[in-house]
């Protein structure tokens, strides 16, 4: 944890959300430490080992395990052990999916099923729980310029090198590729404005919403 995160009064906890008892684990230290939770955001994700590895013949049923494992069911644990303290704080839940999840061509198979598992959970949820006081939202976004897409050790780097191409060729490209129309890869500044925004008392009325940070690639309405 960063220097900055410390001063500002944020508690760090070490869990392997992947695991079947990992999240129970890490809410019942957050709920021990905090005294409560009033807020869930959802945010664990990523490609697995295989995440180069586009061809659904080619992908094994342990890959799309391992993918379930840290994209879905990892929330689903999650979300299930917060649920109390949620109901009785009437808290909020933010769930990151992706524009996969509606566009699945522009990611493996794999990780884009997980995410359009994830929008379906959310509505559930949304449906289950909004009547008894917790908000539950989705946000679903594009490329963001993180380090696993602009770090030397990144995604972004793997997939440049099985291109031959630079990294910063590929950055250049991954917006147009993926369909957007601004043509700039999103910054995460931006994407936790709209968390904060989502989890403020402005929001108190948007409930059961997707909103796609994606610089225009969804074209649906």
């Amino acid at each position: 944890m960063t220097d900055e995160l410390r001063a500002s009064g944020a508690i760090a906890i070490v869990a392997d959300l992947s695991t079947v008892d990992g999240p129970a684990r890490f809410i019942e230290e957050a709920r021990s430490a905090l005294g409560g939770i009033d807020l869930l955001v959802n945010n664990l994700g990523g490609g697995g080992d295989d995440e180069l590895s586009a061809a659904f013949l080619d992908s094994t049923d342990q890959q799309w395990t391992q993918m379930f494992d840290l994209n879905f069911f990892s929330m689903v644990r999650t979300t299930r052990a917060a649920l109390p303290s949620l109901l009785e704080r009437r808290g909020g839940i933010i769930n990151f999916s992706s524009m996969s999840g509606r566009i699945p061509h522009t990611a493996p198979l794999t990780y884009a099923t997980t995410k359009g598992a994830v929008n379906t959970f959310s509505k559930g949820l949304a449906e289950e729980f909004g009547p008894q006081g917790v908000r539950v939202n989705t946000i679903s976004p594009g490329p963001v310029r993180t380090e696993q897409w602009a770090g030397p050790d990144g995604f972004g780097a793997k997939l440049a090198a099985a291109r031959g191409v630079s990294l910063e060729q590929l950055l250049r490209d991954v917006p147009r590729e993926m369909g957007t129309t601004t043509g700039e890869f999103a910054e995460p500044r931006q994407v936790a404005a709209l968390v904060a925004y989502l989890a403020s008392p402005l929001a108190s009325a948007i409930h059961g919403s997707d909103y796609a940070i994606d610089g225009g690639a969804i074209k649906t309405a």
